[in-house]
């Protein structure tokens, strides 16, 4: 009745939503678990806390990116 188009379903919407905030989550975690290791063995300044996050937003950031492009196809570089 209707040509919608596959990529118009609302559940691969809920999917990539939550994959993005899945995946900041866990990159700021790992980011935070780097953080408190480094602060452990180098100096235990809690600035290495702060700079595991920033890493791990970072990364979770071009993560995203990655995720986004796939899901739209985008192939150009």
């Amino acid at each position: 009745m209707s040509n919608s188009n596959p990529k118009d379903n609302p559940w691969k919407a809920v999917a990539l939503v939550s994959a993005i905030g899945l995946d900041m989550v866990i990159c700021m975690f790992a980011g935070y678990g780097l953080g408190t290791l480094a602060t452990k063995y180098l100096d235990d300044n809690p600035i290495w806390i702060v700079v595991g996050i920033m890493v791990g937003f970072v990364v979770g950031v071009l993560s995203i990116m990655m995720i986004i492009k796939k899901y739209t196809g985008d192939s150009n570089e």
